[in-house]
């Protein structure tokens, strides 16, 4: 195997550092540059760093790899109902977020949340709650990238890397001489901590709008180039129905309740503390106009050639490595494409989708951490912009390190982690939209839906085997291919919650309340 496409991908990562430390010459060494870059991001920045920023290893490996296992109705699942739901929340939630942050100076989500609702608790009971929904987020990206490159670089190396042993076959090795996945988490974290760690938010929506037009670029072009080795398009589908006509359906491989109730994934958006903040970092209201209009196009772009390359793999005969669905769209770049300079730039498209995530949600937990955390325990009054760079920078760091000692050992399905993630944040919906648009939810409402969603996800999660697929009322609905996604039911208790709590406890303070509506009282 060529080691050319090796040398490309290292290409890419220097340009990427390079793109990342030219930004910070913009840096205006404050920590309200390094938390939310002045808020003085524009349309097309914005747009590529909310859209960078919800396309993951998830989006691009995940989505792939779930169409090679459950059939073209996984994009039904995702990407049809994202399509329309991200823009709505853009334009319902964010745009008012966006107007209250500016005015009130919040570059994180549990300011806005404790201030709202009048409670120092709900600040510290937020944190742990969502970094615990954040981290998987993470694993899902470094987990990802490790299964494509070992796809892409099976034999590379057969000296260095003997492989991992065959569960069944005695004497035979997986993977021998691929880059293993340490080694490629290693390498990713490092980039991003670099950029991140000096450069904060600016950097990260410069980097998150290069790498964004890298990986729908390479995308498109995956696509093609894809699709013309199997003969063109109408082949590889035909091949599809020759030899597994139910991946091309819907009925049978994914049940109606089970699709149905997947539209309350989307609304994760809502809560995405690393979207909260590149909300924040907007110039004006209008320039969320762009966002809102052209998201549903990119994720199209995206999504559809992800699906059905995931599915031509099953009817061109092309297997995941060890049965690893995660590995095999870097299993197609480096099979079906024979330019070792290509499937690097192709497999460079696709670490740049993950990175573009990274990088966000590194940065925003540092800023919670520093913002919510320390400053509230020691005092706002003691702090200067340089302790505050240092205090986010270090967590940062520490964060990188515990997820990537996590990468090392998790083996859950990167599609299935990032739905359980979405889960989390989708069923705490309803505190973000009660928060801004309902006047009497109470703060004792508040704390008890948060305590609540984080049960039931827990809970669920548990049930689930921690990360797995997982339905409820399965016998209600038809048997095991059909039943409620576990997010319904963690938004139905999140908003019955405060919805009953808030009833049932001491309006909050009108004087309060009125400085996060506008106009007259109701």
């Amino acid at each position: 195997m060529s080691v050319v496409a090796l040398y490309v991908i290292i290409g890419y990562l220097i340009l990427l550092l390079f793109i990342g430390f030219a930004s910070q010459r913009f840096f205006r060494g404050t920590s309200a540059d390094y938390f939310v870059a002045s808020r003085s991001i524009g349309p097309f920045m914005l747009l590529m760093s909310l859209f960078g920023t919800t396309m993951t290893a998830f989006a691009l490996v995940g989505s792939t790899g779930k169409a090679y296992a459950s059939g073209i109705g996984v994009y039904g699942l995702m990407a049809s109902w994202s399509g329309l739901i991200h823009s709505a929340v853009f334009f319902l939630v964010g745009i008012r977020l966006w107007a209250i942050g500016k005015k009130y100076g919040y570059v994180t989500q549990c300011q806005f949340f404790r201030d709202r609702f009048q409670s120092p608790t709900l600040g510290f009971l937020l944190f742990p709650v969502l970094v615990a929904l954040i981290i998987p987020y993470l694993l899902i990206g470094i987990v990802g990238a490790g299964a494509v490159v070992r796809g892409l670089s099976g034999g590379m190396f057969p000296e260095a890397f003997a492989g991992i042993p065959h569960p069944v076959k005695e004497g035979v090795m997986l993977h021998a001489g691929a880059i293993p996945p340490w080694l490629t988490g290693l390498v990713i974290c490092v980039v991003v901590l670099t950029y991140v760690f000096f450069g904060g938010v600016r950097s990260t929506a410069w980097a998150n709008t290069f790498q964004t037009i890298v990986f729908m670029i390479t995308g498109v072009i995956a696509f093609v180039l894809i699709a013309n080795a199997l003969g063109g398009a109408s082949a590889a589908s035909q091949a599809v129905a020759d030899t597994s006509p139910k991946h091309l359906m819907r009925e049978g491989m994914i049940g109606k309740w089970q699709f149905f109730t997947y539209l309350f994934v989307p609304l994760s958006v809502g809560m995405f503390p690393h979207l909260f903040q590149h909300w924040l970092t907007a110039r004006s209201a209008k320039t969320f106009r762009l966002s809102v209009i052209a998201h549903p196009i990119c994720i199209m772009i995206v999504w559809v050639p992800c699906i059905l390359m995931g599915i031509w793999a099953v009817g061109n005969g092309i297997e995941a490595p060890g049965g690893n669905a995660n590995a095999i769209l870097g299993k197609m770049v480096g099979q079906l494409l024979h330019t070792p300079w290509l499937s690097g730039l192709l497999t460079a498209g696709i670490l740049a989708a993950i990175m573009s995530s990274l990088d966000s949600q590194f940065m925003c937990m540092g800023s919670m951490f520093t913002n919510d955390i320390a400053m509230r325990l020691k005092g706002d009054a003691e702090w200067s912009d340089r302790r505050k760079l240092m205090t986010g920078r270090l967590f940062v760091l520490a964060i990188v390190v515990v997820t990537y000692l996590l990468s090392l050992v998790w083996n859950k399905g990167i599609f299935d982690l990032g739905v359980w993630c979405f889960s989390g944040f989708g069923g705490l919906f309803p505190l973000v939209l009660a928060a801004i648009y309902w006047r009497r939810a109470t703060r004792a409402g508040a704390i008890a839906a948060v305590i609540a969603a984080a049960a039931t996800w827990l809970v669920l999660f548990a049930k689930s085997g921690y990360g797995g697929e997982y339905l409820l009322f399965t016998n209600a609905f038809g048997g095991v291919h059909d039943g409620i996604m576990p997010v319904a039911v963690i938004f139905a208790v999140c908003a019955l919650t405060m919805f009953v709590v808030s009833l049932f406890t001491r309006p909050p303070d009108a004087d309060a309340v009125d400085q996060f509506f506008p106009g007259k009282r109701s």
